[in-house]
């Protein structure tokens, strides 16, 4: 059996991530900040084990790691936060918070991940970004754009750093997605319209839909898939000339 560590494993996406891994046979480990939320998962999720961890203290990282055992195949990042605000009013900790949980986090966890993997020859690590980790940031998300535009670049470098010791990095960047953080924000009616709209495919995406392509990426099929970023989008970032009239 298998076993995989997912990061953030308590939020919408981290969670369907760990139960579809769960069903392909993996030895799921679930860490997160929240006990109580990953006790609870961990009754649902067939071979799960709650890792309580704060993931920008690597004390706390390397316990979580040692207690769940000397194999680890794979790695998702999945922690995320978001403190909304524009730029000049965004309070300093909220800035350093998101960096921290964001970047910090999966510097941290996939180093310590990354020496256990490097004894055995082999590993997976797969970090979630964002659309707005692109070239096209969204206004007032404070610190949220420069963390996960960071995650890209840090994939990147994994991927030349560590793919000779076996281990492939790879990242994926979610579009609308409706959980998680943003799933409150689609509530509105109206702006859930306003953003299925811009979809070319004409919906918002789901845990479901960016949990299939982290397996992928985590399987054989994807063997020589490495360093790349793969947009979960509907189409949404190559839209903007769709969305200009022709007489």
């Amino acid at each position: 059996m298998k076993s995989l560590i997912v990061t953030g494993a308590a939020g919408g996406i981290g969670s369907q991530i760990a139960k579809q891994a769960s069903e392909k046979n993996y030895r799921v480990g679930l860490m997160d900040l929240d006990e109580k939320k990953l006790e609870d998962l961990a009754k649902l999720i067939p071979n799960s084990f709650a890792l309580p961890t704060d993931i920008t203290d690597e004390e706390s990282v390397t316990e979580s790691i040692n207690g769940f055992g000397s194999s680890i195949d794979a790695l998702v990042n999945c922690a995320g936060i978001v403190r909304f605000g524009g730029l000049l009013e965004q309070d300093i900790k909220d800035f350093r918070d998101v960096i921290n949980v964001n970047l910090l986090g999966c510097f941290i966890v996939s180093c310590a991940v990354a020496r256990v993997m490097i004894k055995h020859g082999e590993g997976n690590i797969v970090n979630i970004s964002s659309i707005s980790g692109g070239k096209h940031p969204a206004i007032h998300s404070g610190a949220y754009a420069a963390a996960k535009a960071g995650i890209v670049m840090l994939t990147e470098q994994m991927s030349l750093e560590w793919g000779k010791e076996g281990i492939r990095v790879n990242a994926i960047s979610p579009g609308f997605i409706n959980t998680g953080m943003a799933a409150s924000h689609y509530k509105n009616q109206k702006e859930r319209e306003k953003r299925e709209d811009m979809v070319p495919l004409g919906r918002l995406g789901s845990s479901e839909d960016v949990a299939k392509v982290v397996m992928f990426l985590l399987s054989e099929d994807s063997s020589y898939v490495h360093g790349e970023n793969i947009l979960i989008d509907g189409g949404v970032m190559n839209s903007v000339l769709a969305n200009i009239g022709r007489d």
